[in-house]
């Protein structure tokens, strides 16, 4: 991996947990994050006209990408009801480089290097210890736990999908702005499903705040898909997740979650796996 990429990467792991930050702020979780996707949708509908249409053997990753998109974001939401930003945050995003890493072994015959091994279960290894190492309420919730460990199965299954898609796309502009505009569509009608089209007028009075989460959102993973174009994707996905250490910072001082020193322990060992990774 190329420094230009690893810093870009590591600039998209701070955009993605500031606006996973977001959700846990203002309107109730499901109404959060169906204003920053509906946002996306807006920038991307915006920049549609910009861009080239995906190829016809992109449509499927598309498709795919975009229903496990909205299954991330509903599981999300339900995760963080009853858990904090700094413990499942850090589950739901540690877990997911690990299948990814086996799925590009084995299905995609992506190698990283052996310090990129040792790296990325370095990383993991930090993310876990992270995540168990204590919440507002000093254990984390079996509710949290499970929906948490849910989100990183879509979570590795759309950083697949995507990472495929965009390659066979040739365009990662491309291929960005109409996930971004799928997702945003999805989500709305998710939102309308589960709670009414009344629910729609709750989102307008927050379109500042909407369109900040949405701007952070696509940047993130707008970055992620053209890095794993650049690199191998298993890569790409372990040194995302050194945003566990951005989202710490932000429930520490923002949102006044605890900072004990399991975590400090946790996070020097991320950063280790940063480390090894980009000598890998």
């Amino acid at each position: 991996m190329t420094t230009p990429v690893f810093l870009a990467v590591l600039a998209g792991a701070l955009m993605h947990a500031s606006w996973n930050a977001l959700v846990k702020v203002g309107l109730d979780r499901l109404l959060s994050m169906s204003l920053i996707q509906a946002a996306c949708g807006v920038i991307a509908l915006g920049a549609v006209g910009f861009v080239a249409p995906p190829t016809p053997a992109t449509w499927p990753w598309l498709a795919l990408s975009a229903l496990l998109h909205v299954g991330y974001n509903v599981f999300l939401v339900r995760a963080y009801r009853v858990g904090d930003l700094g413990q499942v945050y850090p589950i739901a995003r540690g877990c997911a480089p690990l299948l990814v890493t086996l799925v590009g072994l084995f299905a995609l015959a992506e190698q990283p290097s052996a310090l990129g091994f040792v790296g990325i279960a370095v990383l993991i290894l930090g993310v876990v210890c992270m995540a168990f190492g204590g919440g507002s309420r000093h254990r984390l919730e079996l509710a949290s736990l499970a929906n948490a460990l849910i989100t990183s199965l879509f979570i590795a299954g759309y950083t697949l999908a995507d990472g495929s898609g965009a390659r066979e796309n040739g365009d990662a502009a491309s291929y960005v702005v109409w996930l971004f505009l799928l997702d945003g569509a999805g989500m709305l009608l998710v939102l309308v499903g589960l709670r009414g089209a009344g629910s729609l007028r709750q989102l307008g009075s927050h379109w500042r705040v909407g369109l900040i989460g949405g701007a952070l959102s696509m940047g993130a993973y707008g970055i992620t898909i053209w890095a794993m174009t650049q690199a191998p994707i298993a890569l790409v996905a372990a040194l995302r997740e050194t945003s566990v250490l951005f989202a710490i910072a932000i429930g520490m001082l923002w949102l006044d979650e605890p900072l004990r020193r399991t975590r400090l322990v946790a996070g020097a060992l991320i950063l280790l796996g940063v480390v090894l990774m980009h000598g890998g």
